[in-house]
């Protein structure tokens, strides 16, 4: 792995562990603390996470801190595939570590918060609506990616707008699926706190709304280099 690359992953993984961190930690204050910051507060819990984190590391990085993101990057032809593969490997390693240091820092009850933060199916919600939802949330985040971010006329807002998109995707799909997005948002905190349940949903949706997003935008949509 070149230096270069190295840094860009040393990026994402920190930024991938800054989400899950205080992803986990804000659905605990919603759940089991009577704090009330409610599904408001979840939403905007991650999107000010995002917002500021792709901000921070976009410049080294790109921000994706996402698989299904680095998947629509490299579908669309902005990543190479070495690269993408190194990007997976930071952002489920940095989502893992955030999931392990959680459950060290809630003690006793620290597998049980993890695994409360770990997004799951609603109680009405069967495995295929709960994928093809993540698909369109994820389909939707991508696209603002490419949009603000990747493509040459994009305005220069930072992580503004894909922070924004992520809290209104969660404002729906919450209640519903958790609107993970994100294959590493449920990877970690379910490979510390052992709660698999439907775990595929938030790879299959995640994946296939990103890479469609890569097809439209990245191949489409986006202005040509010349």
């Amino acid at each position: 792995m070149n230096q270069n690359l190295l840094k860009q992953c040393v990026a994402e993984f920190i930024g991938t562990f800054a989400l899950i961190f205080i992803g986990v930690g804000a659905i605990y204050n919603y759940d089991s603390t009577g704090a009330g910051v409610g599904l408001l507060g979840v939403a905007l819990a991650h999107g000010l996470t995002i917002a500021v984190m792709v901000s921070a590391t976009g410049g080294i990085s790109g921000g994706h801190l996402n698989p299904a993101v680095t998947l629509g990057i490299l579908v669309g032809g902005k990543i190479r595939l070495v690269g993408a593969i190194a990007y997976w490997i930071a952002q489920l390693a940095g989502a893992a570590a955030a999931g392990f240091m959680l459950v060290k820092l809630f003690g006793e009850v620290g597998v049980k918060v993890v695994a409360a933060g770990t997004p799951d199916l609603g109680a009405h919600v069967g495995p295929v609506t709960g994928m093809i939802i993540e698909a369109v949330l994820t389909f939707f985040l991508v696209f603002v990616v490419y949009g603000t971010a990747v493509d040459a006329r994009a305005p220069k807002i930072g992580g503004l707008a894909i922070g924004f998109t992520v809290a209104l995707d969660i404002l729906f799909g919450g209640p519903l699926t958790g609107a993970a997005m994100n294959p590493a948002r449920t990877f970690g905190p379910a490979l510390a706190s052992g709660h698999w349940d439907h775990h595929s949903v938030y790879w299959i949706g995640p994946m296939l709304g990103g890479a469609l997003a890569g097809v439209i935008y990245g191949r489409f949509l986006i202005k040509e280099t010349t």
